[in-house]
């Protein structure tokens, strides 16, 4: 029971850690209440990578709509290290969760390892279905570059040579 609380302890704080920064807020028109927000985030396992996500707020409105973006890019060193300590399922994990509505809507975003082609992938979704659809964007952040990409290289050839 204790490891579930600690469990649920460091989820909370790392969600916390990675709350989004607005940086920029664009009406849609005079005669709305809709506004597109962008906001920024690092994800907490992986401080280098940078996210900007967009999406529809309704501040008359008891839900937000759905709609949303994504995109992430490599903003500082991504190493072996970090990616050691990320969930490495086919579902991943929730780096990044905001309430739409009181009617248990809420904007997610995803990270999922794609250890093949050595790519970070970044899916946000909204928890509800609307309008027929299940909305979501996706981005990636190739790990090409990075010393991480470098790592994994020289694993790979240590790994060909023991064989």
């Amino acid at each position: 029971m204790l490891k579930h609380v600690s469990i649920a302890v460091v989820l909370a704080a790392s969600l916390a850690a990675c709350s989004p920064k607005e940086v920029g807020d664009v009406s849609l028109g005079l005669f709305t209440t809709k506004d597109i927000k962008v906001q920024t985030f690092r994800d907490p396992a992986i401080p280098g990578v940078t996210c900007h996500i967009s999406h529809v707020e309704a501040d008359l409105s008891l839900a937000d709509p759905s709609d949303m973006a994504i995109a992430c890019r490599q903003t500082g060193e991504i190493t072996l290290a970090m990616l050691d300590h990320i969930d490495r399922s086919k579902s991943g994990e929730v780096v990044f969760s905001t309430s739409k509505s009181i009617l248990f809507k809420h904007l997610k975003i995803r990270r999922i390892f794609d250890e093949e082609n050595r790519t970070l992938i970044y899916l946000s979704y909204s928890t509800k279905e609307s309008a027929g659809s299940d909305k979501h964007s996706l981005t990636t952040v190739p790990l090409w570059g990075s010393k991480a990409w470098s790592e994994l290289e020289a694993l790979k050839q240590q790994m060909a040579q023991q064989k």
